[in-house]
């Protein structure tokens, strides 16, 4: 999609989607190349290339966390076991947080991972050296910096920042409230979380100036920076809110957009790698694909009564497929077709 496409009224990619089924809760979706895996809230794993899948049995009880780096999965379920899962299949354990669940897991661009079980935050870098840290609450969320070896964690009353490989203690940005999920923007000056209290809130990172995004009817627990970092694509509404993070006071005094508004409550986003497109997904199943230059929107898939919430979405490498789950274990994907 580009700036300058011209959208036939009624258009519709749906006749370009995959269908499949799992009859279970899908909690996670992502390509690794030509082939997606998705989570399952049974505890499996499945790879499917489009015609094929291949089921996993990962874990005993539900996957409670997931995350990829592009050429394995990782998965946290509440069996207390991390796991790294390969395109071949072959599952690697990672940590094993016996009498825990594993609740948050995050990949760097330089191979180190990280996961939170409880008040327990640890890091371990590419050589494998392993770091262990207390938040001052149970964590949900982490996160790696775009760049160097930092680490984001959110907890009751803020977020910290930790470098594993220093010394020294966490650097804390402090904000009253249940702090959730975390990212920074892809130029690292800005971090923000979501909020029990359905709100994000942010900080700058130069200075720690704070910055307050409310109105939400309900949680917004998916969060997804288009490429070129200068809008946060954000769920919990009807309709896709998007943050504006172009200047040095990202949204402060600043009116956040709104794109693909229907009766329906937006449950997952997912930007575009390339272009300035937000794939958008609802509570009622739908899925559609809006693009910031003009706010046009195609439909990916329709709204069902059987199949629940859309709970993951994810593009691959090139943008050129687009997968789906919902709560209700209907999944698919899109092979995005030259538009007119």
């Amino acid at each position: 999609m580009s700036a300058e496409t011209t959208i036939p009224e009624n258009f519709s990619l749906t006749e370009h989607v995959t269908s499949f089924a799992f009859g279970e809760h899908i909690s996670g979706a992502a390509f690794l190349g030509d082939i997606v895996g998705f989570a399952l809230g049974d505890g499996r794993v499945v790879l499917h290339d489009g015609e094929k899948s291949r089921e996993l049995a990962a874990h005993e009880g539900a996957v409670q966390v997931f995350a990829h780096d592009g050429e394995a999965l990782y998965t946290g379920g509440d069996d207390g076991r991390l796991l790294r899962i390969d395109v071949s299949g072959t599952i690697e354990t990672i940590a094993n947080e016996k009498g825990k669940w594993i609740d948050a897991v995050a990949i760097s661009g330089a191979g180190a991972i990280a996961w939170s079980a409880g008040r327990s935050v640890k890091a371990r870098d590419k050589q494998g050296g392993l770091r262990e840290i207390a938040a001052p609450s149970s964590v949900r969320g982490l996160a790696f910096a775009p760049k160097g070896y930092r680490l984001a964690f959110a907890h009751k009353g803020g977020a910290s920042l930790w470098f594993p490989n220093a010394s020294s203690p966490p650097e804390v940005f402090d904000w009253k409230g249940s702090h959730l999920d975390v990212s920074f923007s892809p130029d690292g000056r800005f971090l923000v979380t979501s909020m029990q209290e359905n709100a994000l809130h942010g900080w700058r990172l130069a200075d720690k100036k704070h910055m307050r995004m409310t109105g939400y009817p309900a949680k917004s627990r998916s969060l997804s920076w288009t490429h070129d970092g200068k809008w946060l694509a954000t769920s919990g509404a009807e309709a896709c809110i998007l943050w504006p993070f172009a200047d040095k006071d990202g949204p402060m005094g600043k009116a956040p957009r709104e794109c693909g508004v229907r009766r329906a409550r937006v449950t997952a986003v997912a930007c575009h790698p390339k272009a300035l497109v937000t794939a958008i997904g609802y509570d009622d199943g739908c899925v559609l694909m809006c693009r910031l230059t003009d706010s046009a929107e195609l439909l990916v898939r329709r709204a069902s009564a059987f199949t629940g919430a859309i709970s993951a979405l994810a593009w691959n490498r090139v943008g050129a497929r687009l997968a789906f789950g919902t709560a209700g274990g209907a999944a698919g994907w899109l092979d995005l077709p030259p538009l007119p």
